[in-house]
């Protein structure tokens, strides 16, 4: 709800984060990764550019950096901006507080190292980990942000 009295000055709301994204710089096992050791459902990729993946509500998508850094990728007429990044790029990912040991598992058995685990004085807890490409990952629990389980 705005609180301004001019229309034209009126701030919509925002209804959540539709999509984030992490640059990757081998398409196949970023792919690998996210599909077989994360569980999220592939929705769609284009070779050598991007993969995407369904996440909750949301969608994590994945750019090879070399590809989407370049201006002029058209879809329907829409030059879609450059995407690329150099640098490893952070996410977290929302896991319910039952299954932390369950995903630390998970991790372990997958091979993949846990980085750090941290209980948040407020409430909450992270695993942190590396993708293959090395984005730093964090499996939270909502209740570091306040939220509810949902």
């Amino acid at each position: 709800m705005s609180t301004s009295a001019d229309p034209q000055l009126a701030v919509p709301i925002l209804h959540g984060v539709l999509e984030t994204s992490l640059c990757v710089d081998d398409l196949d096992s970023a792919e690998q990764f996210y599909a077989v050791i994360m569980g999220l459902e592939k929705h769609s990729s284009q070779p050598g550019r991007h993969v995407f993946f369904r996440c909750g509500s949301g969608m994590l998508l994945l750019f090879s950096a070399a590809a989407t850094s370049r201006p002029g990728h058209i879809v329907n007429g829409g030059v879609i901006p450059p995407h690329g990044t150099t640098g490893a790029g952070h996410t977290a990912l929302a896991m319910f507080e039952s299954e932390i040991d369950t995903w630390r598992a998970k991790l372990v058995a997958s091979g993949v190292t846990i980085e750090s685990e941290v209980q948040w004085p407020g409430g909450g807890y992270s695993l942190y980990f590396r993708d293959p490409s090395g984005n730093s990952l964090e499996l939270a629990t909502p209740k570091l942000w306040g939220l509810p389980e949902v």
